[in-house]
């Protein structure tokens, strides 16, 4: 039997890049092997112990808004969501956080893509960290990077997370995008809204600057889906 946990999902951002490469459908409705984004994360949640999963979209997808209260109606997930306009998926992080505060939880954009079988792995490995009380994190890492302006992650042998770094001469892991925390991260992230802070990569970093226990999780392979040519790159990678 799956472990029980909460999810969160950023399906906020304007998908500006792929619209302007001929990609019509809002980012979360992008198929990806014959399935939209948003309701792949879905069904992976809700296939790993999902107790509940809450989302935001922002106020311009309508498509998006319906899509979600049909999942919501249907029952078939234990679906929350927030459609607001914000500054950043920081700020998106934020708006969710009323949800996040009672049970760990993994949060990832709309448009991460992943293996399911190391998914499943990952939270297990997760779970049991954070019922031992080794860790207040464990953040998905990957040594392929294939980003325009890649986060670099630092860690010990024991893979313990030292730093996030714009810059590094001798990478070996970027962030991923999947992060698994624990409720004790919503004090660093109120803090950080309150700094004026606008970037997800600053609140990992506070996570750091504040003592949290992070981990790094190495994936073989994270994608985003930023451009039209990411949804062929994407296709072949899951079929691999």
């Amino acid at each position: 039997m799956q472990p029980l946990m909460k999810y969160a999902i950023i399906a906020a951002g304007e998908g500006s890049r792929l619209a302007q490469e001929g990609v019509l459908s809002p980012k979360p409705l992008v198929e990806v092997g014959g399935e939209r984004l948003i309701d792949r994360l879905l069904r992976i949640f809700l296939a790993n112990g999902a107790t509940e999963v809450v989302a935001i979209c922002n106020e311009q997808m309508t498509e998006v808004r319906a899509r979600l209260e049909q999942i919501q109606t249907a029952g078939l997930v234990p679906l929350k969501f927030v459609v607001k306009s914000t500054p950043s998926s920081m700020h998106s992080m934020w708006e969710l956080s009323r949800w996040l505060r009672d049970e760990p939880f993994v949060l990832t954009t709309v448009d991460t893509i992943f293996r399911e079988e190391e998914f499943q792995t990952y939270v297990a490995d997760f779970l049991q960290l954070v019922g031992r009380g080794e860790a207040d994190g464990l953040m998905g890492v990957t040594d392929y990077i294939d980003d325009e302006k890649p986060l670099y992650v630092s860690t010990d042998d024991d893979l313990a997370i030292t730093g996030f770094l714009d810059r590094c001469e001798t990478p070996r892991y970027i962030s991923g995008g999947i992060y698994g925390l624990t409720p004790r991260s919503i004090e660093t992230l109120r803090r950080c809204i309150e700094r004026g802070e606008s970037r997800m990569r600053n609140f990992q970093r506070a996570l750091i600057a504040d003592g949290l226990r992070l981990k790094a999780w190495p994936f073989s392979k994270v994608l985003d889906i930023d451009h039209a040519s990411d949804i062929v790159k994407a296709e072949t990678f899951l079929k691999a």
